[in-house]
């Protein structure tokens, strides 16, 4: 194992969700790449194919997430995590020496991208739930949204700055760019320790208190955690042996289990990656201008997510989750239905409209939804089940993911932008509705007090920070 000795608490964290800067370069990169890619393979009339494009990466993964998940639970947080690295630097290269007109070939690449994305997405935050004291759980996990948007961010600010290359390299450029951020991941994570309850669950007692040692302030503060997660331990690596899809959806795991997957699904069905994905295509419908000159606006929506991402880090423990989320949601809702609200009322109002709603949309997202998904999704599972279960959240956030890329330019061929949104404003009001009936409040507790309470009773009656 990797001697903790020379590896200080700071690194630790930052590398630990470091992977979410690739998760979010992968995710915004193909907002730019597409307008040049569209040009030069003659792809405007075929909007199947571009949302085959885009969302190819959701695709793979969906099974990414999941995959990781078991692996994790065998290998370890870092060993997957290495594995997800390597992944990301060849797919980032032969996305960008696809052939010319090889649109099979991209998006069956893009797939193979897609494991490593959903694989980061599952074991960053699992990773640094797990590394994070209570107290500032809430607060170190939302470093991961920090990192996925940067992630997007420089994406976005690389495809504004690409954007004066011939039309064929631009594009390319964009994409095997991916490859860089991905050495780097692979380089600080070799100096990474494994999660010490993935230590605590294999009988690694000494390097377990090894690693706590280095990110817990005090010795009294690591013998009460090592104690609680040998507790917790004890009954369920009796039970690991059990744990399938079946076990995860029995009477002791199926309220947090719906409560983390519910959650981690309803972020990408309430249509944020339409936005992320598609706005230069977005401006361009309503402005009449071409989108390959609209690339300021993902910058804007970029810098707009880092600032959302970073009021999070502020108030990240102080307010309850179920507050946030609900909150969030609701002006999220409003920001989507409003536009056709008024596009009825006005039907000659500034068509920009939207764009401004849009954007006040990014500002709640960025703050509510994007992280603390993240950090419901790091927290709510039982040891047991952790990896698995947080496989399983990924891969429905990434379904949801994987249908909003592919079919919003299907949608907004067949029908009004506005009323694409409002249909995603329906869904947001949907899970309001669903934090306030069945996600449990998880502020301040420890992660075996989450999974004890979860335990006793159903979540429909489990009252904690109502």
């Amino acid at each position: 194992m990797v001697d903790e000795k020379k590896v200080p608490s700071g690194f630790i964290y930052f590398f630990g969700a470091f992977g979410g800067i690739l998760f979010g370069y992968d995710i915004g990169v193909m907002t730019g790449a597409l307008p040049f890619l569209e040009n030069d393979w003659h792809l405007q009339a075929s909007a199947a194919t571009i949302g085959w494009i885009v969302s190819a990466v959701m695709f793979g993964a969906i099974f990414g997430g999941a995959l990781a998940g078991q692996l994790s639970d065998r290998l370890g947080r870092r060993k997957t995590i290495l594995i997800a690295a390597l992944i990301f630097v060849v797919g980032s290269i032969l996305s960008g020496i696809a052939p010319h007109n090889g649109q099979y070939y991209l998006i069956f690449v893009r797939i193979f991208l897609g494991l490593a994305v959903g694989a980061a997405s599952a074991l960053v935050p699992s990773y640094m739930s797990e590394m994070a004291p209570a107290r500032l759980r809430g607060r170190l996990s939302g470093i991961n949204q920090t990192m996925i948007v940067s992630g997007m961010l420089l994406s976005y600010i690389m495809d504004f700055l690409l954007k004066g290359l011939p039309e064929t390299i631009a594009w390319r450029l964009m994409l095997g760019l991916a490859a860089v951020p991905a050495l780097i991941l692979f380089a600080g994570v070799l100096r990474l320790p494994e999660s010490p309850r993935f230590l605590v669950k294999n009988n690694k007692l000494a390097d377990a208190r090894k690693v706590l040692s280095y990110i817990r302030s005090n010795q009294d503060e690591i013998d009460s955690e090592i104690l609680q997660i040998q507790e917790t331990a004890k009954q369920e690596i009796k039970e690991s042996q059990r744990v399938s899809l079946a076990t995860m959806f029995s009477g002791r795991y199926r309220y947090l289990v719906i409560a983390g997957v519910g959650v981690a699904a309803f972020q990408q069905f309430q249509g944020a990656n339409a936005i992320f994905y598609y706005i230069p295509l977005i401006v361009n419908q309503a402005t009449g201008h071409a989108a390959s000159s609209a690339l300021l606006w993902p910058v804007i929506q970029g810098v707009i997510l880092v600032v959302g991402s970073l009021v999070f880090l502020v108030i990240a423990d102080r307010f309850n989750r179920r507050s946030l989320l609900t909150v969030g949601g609701t002006i999220m809702a409003l920001s989507f239905i409003l536009p056709a609200v008024l596009k009825f009322i006005i039907p000659h109002a500034n068509p920009m409209m939207i764009v401004v709603f849009l954007s006040i949309y990014v500002a709640l997202y960025s703050f509510t939804w994007a992280p603390l998904t993240w950090v419901i999704v790091g927290e709510i599972f039982p040891l047991v089940i952790r990896g698995r279960a947080s496989g399983l959240a990924s891969s429905f956030n990434w379904i949801g993911s994987f249908l909003v890329g592919l079919l919003f330019p299907i949608m907004t061929a067949s029908m009004s932008q506005e009323a694409v949104f409002a249909i995603f404003g329906v869904v947001c009001f949907l899970g309001v509705f669903f934090v306030r009936t069945f996600v449990p409040e998880t502020r301040g507790h420890t992660l075996e007090e989450i999974e004890k309470v979860g335990g006793e009773k159903p979540v429909m009656a489990y009252e904690a920070g109502r």
